[in-house]
């Protein structure tokens, strides 16, 4: 098994840097279906090229060193017993959507058992027999579980180091909806009760963010902001060389809001005054983000944000994100909430299907143009 003259993949021999074919290695390395845990268990001992970004796509400035540059805390205790309280919280989530996109919360609802358990069932998925795992590896999007490494494998200019598995847990109005036989084993009743919790904490956050765009508390409820969870969770296995690649190149969110669980290793940064800044893992909190369709309805007012995972020489590094959306067969078109449009600030953006979204979503794919600057005005 050589690639690159590193033995890794089959049927994918290199002699010389002429003979690089990059169609035919990502298809062996896609024929493997193993994911980048199958070529690290090989023993690879460098990061083969199909992964490989130039350095100015990789490179660490974070600024996180410095105090000052941390995404906003809330603490959610007490929401529903005090009036002062619940606008003291809405004002910092509209403070921290206006200005960061992204903010952590604490005294979420989410029991600390289920936290842990949902990155135990990652890792048991993971780690399995890779036998068991193919059964689960696939590019078909109207599979309601899929198991892959990258959505985009043969369109990005470089494959991120990761592993994936994506969960459609809630298909309101669909003719195949998810059954529990369909999830593996390793992580089914984890999953569904921690899409159980997750969607509850959904609504109360859209709740909050109704108020905070001075709306009327069910408004993006209402809209079926939350009607689709779709639950992505990610196995970014150790990398020999981190400075070569990236875990996930930045990107913003196709989604209304992100709600992300994260384990104890370093890696998520957000784009913050144009400084890559950590977003530390603090046990028992979620990281919430604002997606691109709520910074379209919102008519800008809420900022989705480019966010990346970089690669790192330890891990397995666990990830979880929870993806609220519209339910994704649903014909209902967006644009500028017409309460937040005035003479003097017209729409940004024109109306939009979400199928129109998510096709240019998945033909840019990650690290390419924000999905936001094709629906402007």
């Amino acid at each position: 098994m050589v690639f690159n003259n590193e033995a890794v993949l089959p049927s994918a021999t290199i002699s010389s840097e002429s003979d690089y074919n990059r169609t035919e290695e990502l298809k062996a390395f896609d024929d493997t279906k193993t994911g980048v845990k199958g070529l690290v268990d090989s023993g690879l001992q460098k990061v083969p090229k199909i992964f490989i970004r130039p350095p100015n796509k990789v490179v660490q400035n974070s600024d996180s060193n410095l105090t000052h540059f941390a995404i906003p805390v809330i603490d959610l205790g007490g929401i529903h017993e005090d009036k002062r309280v619940r606008e003291e919280i809405v004002h910092g989530i509209k403070s921290a959507s206006e200005n960061w996109g992204f903010f952590r919360v604490v005294n979420h609802g989410v029991p600390l058992s289920v936290l842990d358990e949902m990155i135990k069932g990652v890792i048991r998925f993971n780690e399995q027999d890779d036998e068991v795992k193919k059964e689960y590896y696939s590019r078909d999007e109207t599979r309601n579980v899929r198991f892959n490494s990258n959505f985009d494998l043969y369109t990005s200019k470089a494959a991120n180091w990761r592993d994936s598995l994506a969960i459609y847990m809630l298909r309101t109005l669909r003719s195949n909806p998810l059954h529990p036989s369909e999830m593996p084993t390793a992580c089914r009743d984890i999953s569904m009760e921690y899409a159980k919790h997750v969607s509850t904490l959904g609504d109360t956050l859209f709740e909050l963010l109704s108020e905070a765009l001075g709306l009327k508390t069910d408004y993006l409820n209402e809209m079926g902001c939350a009607e689709h969870c779709l639950l992505v969770s990610r196995y970014y296995p150790a990398c020999p060389e981190p400075e070569l690649t990236l875990g996930t190149a930045k990107h913003t969110d196709p989604a209304f809001v992100t709600i992300l669980l994260q384990d104890d290793i370093d890696g998520l940064q957000v784009l913050h005054q144009d400084l890559w800044v950590d977003v530390r893992p603090i046990p028992g909190s979620l990281i919430v983000n604002i997606g691109d369709l709520l910074q379209i309805t919102s008519n800008d007012k809420l900022k989705s944000v480019e966010h990346r995972v970089l690669a790192n020489q330890v891990g397995p590094r666990v990830s979880v994100a929870s993806f609220l959306t519209p339910a994704f067969n649903v014909a209902s078109r967006y644009k500028p909430i017409k309460e937040l449009i005035s003479d003097d600030t017209g729409p940004v953006y024109k109306e939009i299907s979400l199928k129109e979204y998510v096709n240019n979503f998945n033909s840019e794919g990650l690290d390419g143009k924000s999905g936001l600057d094709n629906f402007k005005l």
